[in-house]
């Protein structure tokens, strides 16, 4: 004859079911890494495994992550001997920064980019008004200038205009001189 349980032993027999069937799950991450050769780290199970990160730090966890990591270790250092290397779990830490790094330098040169356009545009808007504004400003030199040059010309025609009237007052002059000088001389 079974026993009714009650809803609390219900529950409690599932939550243990649960503890060790993650607990197993833990525990077949840590040997699959082994085996593939890869580093063991508390991180990397706890995400394998999709556990919680208190859960591989637990009692019967913690000693068994630890045990791998211990026997990797020693194989690492039979292979490199001699040669100071850093523990296993320090090259999936270092990938994991290095990714993150390689994500945020393309978040980086997104940014940079968008600064850039945005930049760039205001620049044109700037542009395009100090243009015309500028423009205007040329526009009326240039006028200003063309007044003068007109100014100018009208000036050269009347020096020119009495330069050709003293040429011809010398003129006029240097010939009734010599009229003179030749009248006194047959005086």
């Amino acid at each position: 004859m079974s026993e009714s349980r009650t809803p609390a032993q219900v529950l409690r027999d599932a939550r243990q079911k649960d503890s060790r069937t993650k607990r197993a799950r833990v525990l077949s991450v840590v040997d699959q890494l082994i085996a593939d050769e890869e580093p063991v780290t508390f991180t990397g199970v706890a995400c394998a495994a999709n556990v919680s990160h208190w859960l591989v730090y637990t009692d019967g966890v913690r000693e068994h992550i630890e045990a791998a990591r211990q026997r990797q270790s020693r194989a690492a250092r039979g292979e490199a001997r001699g040669q100071a290397k850093a523990p296993a779990g320090w090259k999936v830490e270092q990938e994991i920064v290095r990714e993150e790094n390689r994500r945020l330098r393309a978040e980086v040169d997104r940014v940079k980019e968008a600064v850039r356009r945005c930049l760039g545009q205001q620049l044109d808007q700037l542009g395009a008004a100090d243009l015309g504004t500028r423009v205007d400003e040329l526009a009326a030199h240039n006028q200003r200038l063309e007044d003068e040059l007109a100014q100018a010309q009208a000036r050269v025609e009347e020096l020119t205009g009495q330069l050709s009237e003293a040429q011809d007052d010398l003129a006029a002059a240097r010939a009734s001189l010599r009229r003179m000088i030749r009248t006194e001389s047959k005086s």
